[in-house]
């Protein structure tokens, strides 16, 4: 049952890291810094820090989500 709510977690965890990957990279253009992105569009949404940004724009998100849909 845990190992059950850890993999929802994860995969509850990972479509809102997609949802935030997916509203910058609406919003990003090569002349808008992610600062200017983060602050006008994601914080405001998502109330995320800088930091889990970065961690987000790091995780390769589809990978780890099929590898859980292969696992169920």
């Amino acid at each position: 049952m845990a190992n059950r709510k850890n993999k929802n977690n994860q995969r509850n965890k990972l479509m809102r890291y997609k949802a935030i990957l997916d509203t910058y990279l609406e919003h990003k253009t090569p002349d808008i810094t992610l600062t200017t992105v983060y602050r006008n569009y994601i914080f405001p949404k998502y109330f995320v820090s800088k930091g889990t940004l970065y961690t987000i724009l790091n995780t390769p998100i589809s990978k780890q989500l099929k590898e859980l849909e292969n696992d169920e």
